[in-house]
């Protein structure tokens, strides 16, 4: 019997990794191995999913933590010891070449020990959406236009044709579930597994559906509204519960995650709530003063320039920056002055700054 790989491999993080690293681990494979997806696997999927189930889980992790495999479903044997105050299980996986945590895991019912309570949740689907970077700051709807499992609409999502009847799995006789004996070094055990007949639900249609031939789903095109609030940063995701794909032989859908692409805008830059750009000003009227035209997303506004402003001097505009998702005020728009130096003088104008070098210079106006 081929050992189960360590969860924390199979995820690629540490066993330090927080509850958040963990969800993002799983995300990013589980997209990345998905059977319906080119070059996915299932096997990977669904051994994905395993690990995911039980490190989310404080008390299935620590039991992980503590056990191995054995020690994520539940002790059988209570508390820390083992039965004649052994030393563990883990001297069973040497060169006999089987876990003993993965003998625990049959004894116990196969997949989590748990009998199937029906069809499965729908899968959880990613989109990405791309907004502007106004509309990052003010917030927008956006139309998706998805196509995804959806429940079938002939028969509801139940798999039976309209006027028919649901009927016990004579498979599993209304268990949602199957019993394989096997037989082991210790003789045999018998483990469970989802029904393949009913896929769980314990029913099967008397007569199946016409149009998705008994799977309750179909796939189908659709369009959903999303409400992207204002203040979003780009990599931002919003939940939306419920509108991922459906499950065969109807059931609760997934969620689907909206990832937020924000557009870049050659203007403007972000640093959380501030808007930051720059404004290129004259040497001569940054020397003598004047009055710039400041682009925001609220549109341009009037900036006074003091007499003798230097590169580098940040003005701010309160604000006019990014609003919070918290609700906290929005922020402020900052922007860096930048002196332009003439690179073509005529001859009248290189005259007048070579009379101002040579004053300055008596003055001692360059002197620091």
């Amino acid at each position: 019997m081929p050992t189960k790989r360590d969860y924390y491999e199979i995820l690629g993080i540490s066993k330090s990794a927080t509850a958040d690293e963990i969800k993002r681990a799983y995300r990013k494979l589980a997209m990345q191995h998905h059977p319906d997806k080119h070059g996915g696997d299932d096997a990977q999927f669904k051994e994905l999913g395993e690990a995911y189930e039980t490190l989310k889980d404080p008390q299935k992790r620590a039991g992980y933590d503590q056990y191995g495999h054995a020690g994520a479903q539940g002790n059988p044997f209570g508390g820390g010891g083992q039965p004649g105050g052994g030393a563990g299980f883990g001297g069973f996986g040497g060169a006999e070449g089987f876990d003993f945590g993965d003998i625990l895991n049959q004894f116990m019912g196969g997949a989590g020990g748990q009998r199937s309570r029906g069809p499965a949740r729908g899968r959880d689907l990613e989109v990405a959406v791309t907004i502007d970077f106004a509309e990052a700051v003010f917030g927008v709807e956006k139309d998706l236009n998805l196509t995804s499992d959806d429940s079938c609409e002939h028969c509801g999502g139940d798999g039976a044709e309209p006027g028919t009847k649901l009927k016990t799995c004579d498979t599993c006789h209304g268990q949602g579930q199957v019993v394989h004996v096997q037989q082991t070094i210790l003789g045999a055990i018998q483990q469970a597994s989802i029904c393949p007949k009913c896929q769980g639900r314990g029913k099967i249609p008397e007569k199946p559906c016409t149009i998705c031939h008994g799977n309750g789903i179909q796939r189908r095109a659709r369009k959903l509204q999303v409400r992207i609030p204002g203040g979003v940063d780009n990599g931002a995701t919003i939940r939306l519960t419920g509108q991922g794909a459906a499950p065969k032989g109807g059931g609760q859908k997934g969620d689907l995650y909206v990832v937020i692409r924000v557009r870049p805008d050659r203007r403007f830059e972000r640093d959380g709530r501030d808007i930051l750009s720059e404004v290129a000003v004259p040497m001569v009227h940054a020397a003598l003063g004047t009055e710039v035209s400041v682009e925001t997303v609220d549109g341009p506004i009037t900036l006074k320039i003091p007499a003798g402003t230097q590169s580098g001097k940040v003005f701010k505009l309160s604000g006019h920056g990014v609003p919070s998702l918290n609700g906290r005020p929005r922020g402020d728009h900052l922007a860096t002055i930048t002196v332009e130096t003439p690179t073509k003088l005529s001859a009248k104008q290189r005259e007048l700054l070579e009379e101002l070098a040579v004053d300055s210079g008596k003055k001692g106006f360059w002197k620091r």
